[in-house]
């Protein structure tokens, strides 16, 4: 705070911890490594009942922290990278702190007040589906030419609603298929085929939309 932000004292600063508590507080004293600070006005929120979470299949992509960003300035409660059939290299055995570090710097940026929850499934489909069973909803977004449903805010606006999102060289079709068994709704983009990190901007952009109408 010192050193990076230059903070001097009779400043004021905002801190959160990302879980929905946040505060204005007023710098007494500063130094290299300590900062004495009032509290000037404190507020705690109700995490949202509504909200979406994705699930990615794994791929080296230089465009994920385009995701993360996204994620926290679109309200997006969580993401899970789990171990694609397709998937490019190995999904890490756990979330990488420079990710939460992302979350952190676009918290700082749009004021949000939750970070988003962030999870890797190295087991393939079949731990995916025994994870998904905790949510009330689940969507599976599939290029097929059978799939006529559109994703729409309304699917996306009532509890906490999975969607799953292939990595970048989709589905293998048995993996799809086992996923729709599980009782996943398939649903379809449109007849534009997306970039993943699109794909997921568009999900987070209409769950947003939806649980605010």
């Amino acid at each position: 705070m010192g050193t990076v932000l230059r903070t001097e004292p009779d400043q004021m600063v905002r801190l959160f911890d990302g879980q929905g508590h946040d505060g204005l507080f007023s710098v007494c004293d500063i130094k290299k490594r300590r900062a004495l600070l009032e509290a000037v006005q404190l507020e705690d929120h109700s995490r949202p009942a509504n909200g979406i979470i994705l699930a990615i299949g794994w791929g080296k992509s230089k465009r994920r922290n385009y995701l993360l960003e996204k994620m926290v300035e679109l309200k997006g409660f969580g993401v899970v990278f789990w171990q694609a059939t397709r998937s490019q290299g190995v999904v890490p055995a756990s979330p990488k702190d420079s990710w939460t570090d992302k979350n952190i710097q676009a918290a700082k940026q749009c004021g949000a007040h939750f970070l988003p929850e962030l999870q890797t499934l190295p087991g393939g489909v079949d731990s995916l589906i025994a994870m998904a069973k905790k949510y009330e909803n689940r969507v599976i977004a599939w290029e097929s030419d059978d799939i006529t449903t559109r994703l729409s805010p309304t699917m996306l606006a009532n509890g906490h609603t999975l969607v799953v999102i292939g990595p970048e060289g989709g589905f293998e079709d048995r993996e799809a298929q086992k996923l729709v068994e599980a009782d996943f709704i398939p649903v379809t983009f449109g007849d534009s085929i997306l970039r993943w990190e699109t794909a997921a901007t568009y999900c987070l952009s209409l769950a947003m939309f939806g649980t605010q109408e």
